[in-house]
């Protein structure tokens, strides 16, 4: 199972480190220890992340400091596949993304709900790949 250390965890909600161990403190995310860091399970990241792009209200997020033509680090929160295409959500801070490529590049990337993935936005075109 994909896990994440807290610091990353918040880069890819887009909030503070402080906000991310409040979510964990109020029971909003789940966290368990592992040599000695915390860290916080993809899958819960991914609903959490998936939860916040639905909101509107985006007050714990900081403010976007990258263009549109920029690469995003985010998270995958959904992944829908037939036999040719692939349909990945994503969210990268306050974004959510929707890509669509090949069935065979999403299984190659190893897209998954809690997957750490990259964002590559240009035009009207969306790259995934992986870090």
């Amino acid at each position: 199972m994909t896990t994440y250390r807290v610091a990353e965890a918040a880069a890819l909600l887009g909030v503070s480190d402080d906000t991310l161990r409040r979510w964990v403190e109020a029971g909003r995310l789940s966290a368990r220890s592992e040599s000695g860091r915390t860290v916080v399970p993809g899958t819960e990241l991914a609903a959490l992340a998936e939860s916040l792009a639905e909101h509107p209200d985006r007050e714990q997020t900081r403010a976007a400091s990258v263009s549109a033509r920029n690469r995003l680090s985010g998270i995958v929160t959904r992944v829908v596949r037939d036999r040719v295409m692939a349909q990945v959500e994503m969210v990268c801070g306050p974004y959510r993304l929707v890509s669509l490529m090949s069935t065979e590049a999403a299984d190659e990337l190893g897209l998954e709900p809690g997957a750490r993935a990259i964002a590559s936005v240009k035009s009207t075109n969306v790259v995934v790949e992986r870090p």
